[in-house]
């Protein structure tokens, strides 16, 4: 029997995922527990021989650790939070699940910029603290948005916010010319995507290139009536910074799904803002997203006990070692 181990609360628990795991006779263990090391994973290190990774990561330590493993996926995109190069080292395959959240974090940016321009969430409060204050708002169609990082979910989201009536520029350092003719998108170098969007959704990977890829300088250039959303990766916006902004007006809002400490330190100036919709890096919690990656890595585990190699392998050159 193989055994899974999973650090993702969802994978292996909605739609058809849970009866592909269950016939093909998997042992799946789900290590969630964020008062143990690695949420549980060093209790099965002698049986692991998949590891599913969710917010809780695989470094280098643990893959050492562990005897048995054969791959390491991500149940999702983002593999920050997993070494390749020590599971490089040990002959390891990455696998993500590309693509599969892509349509969910589009629709959230979507959905925030409705509640940033209708301020839904702050005059849902005060009808539920018993006031009644109506706000003037403003409309999607005919503002501007720029989107930094064209990818999977940047072009989805250029797609429903062009359907919006929205004007949409993007900034990308190998964007795809043929959706960029196709969807009549604008390219713009940053400096010059921010002074003119109104809304700036970001797309980027994290790491330390990008990391406050967003800070005090760029908000300078944003006009004061501009919301940021980051749907990305926490590290990438200076929070300190974008706290500053909102509070010298120089920003209308923001939008922040994913932080740099997750649970975040909530003593942070920015979560007292009233014009900040926060949201617990939930860009891809749909059940269509969650199934969708569940399959794939499904897919890609049945290739990896087959001795394949699976498409989406991250560190190819492993298997010319």
């Amino acid at each position: 029997m193989t055994t899974l181990v999973t650090t993702s609360p969802a994978f292996g628990t909605i739609g058809r995922v849970p009866g592909t795991i269950a016939d093909r006779g998997w042992n799946l263990i789900r290590c969630i527990d964020t008062d143990k090391p690695y949420g549980g994973v060093l209790e099965h290190l002698d049986d692991m021989e998949i590891m599913v990774v969710g917010l809780i990561g695989a470094d280098e330590e643990l893959i050492n650790k562990a005897p048995r493993l054969k791959a390491i996926l991500k149940h999702g995109v983002g593999v920050d939070n997993i070494d390749i190069a020590a599971a490089s080292a040990k002959g390891i395959p990455v696998i993500n699940a590309p693509g599969t959240n892509a349509n969910a974090v589009a629709e959230l940016a979507i959905g925030s910029m409705f509640s940033l321009a209708r301020r839904i969430p702050m005059v849902h409060n005060v009808i539920v603290e018993g006031g009644w204050q109506r706000h003037v708002g403003t409309e999607i169609e005919g503002k501007t948005l720029g989107i930094i990082g064209l990818g999977a979910i940047g072009k989805i989201l250029a797609r429903k916010a062009k359907v919006l009536g929205m004007r949409v520029m993007a900034s990308d350092l190998k964007p795809d010319m043929e959706f960029v003719r196709e969807q009549g998108i604008e390219l713009r170098p940053l400096e010059k995507l921010l002074p003119e969007s109104d809304y700036v959704s970001l797309h980027v990977f994290g790491g330390k290139g990008n990391s406050k890829l967003i800070g005090a300088n760029q908000f300078a250039m944003m006009k004061s009536s501009a919301c940021l959303l980051n749907f990305a990766r926490g590290e990438i916006v200076d929070m300190d910074a974008l706290a500053k902004a909102l509070g010298k007006e120089q920003l209308m809002g923001a939008a922040i799904d994913a932080y740099e400490q997750e649970p975040p330190d909530r003593s942070h100036p920015i979560f007292k803002h009233p014009r900040v919709i926060f949201t617990p890096h939930s860009g891809a919690d749909t059940s269509e997203s969650v199934e969708r990656m569940g399959l794939m890595n499904v897919q890609d585990i049945d290739a990896v006990l087959r001795g394949d190699r699976s498409p989406r392998v991250l560190n190819p050159e492993i298997y010319s070692q």
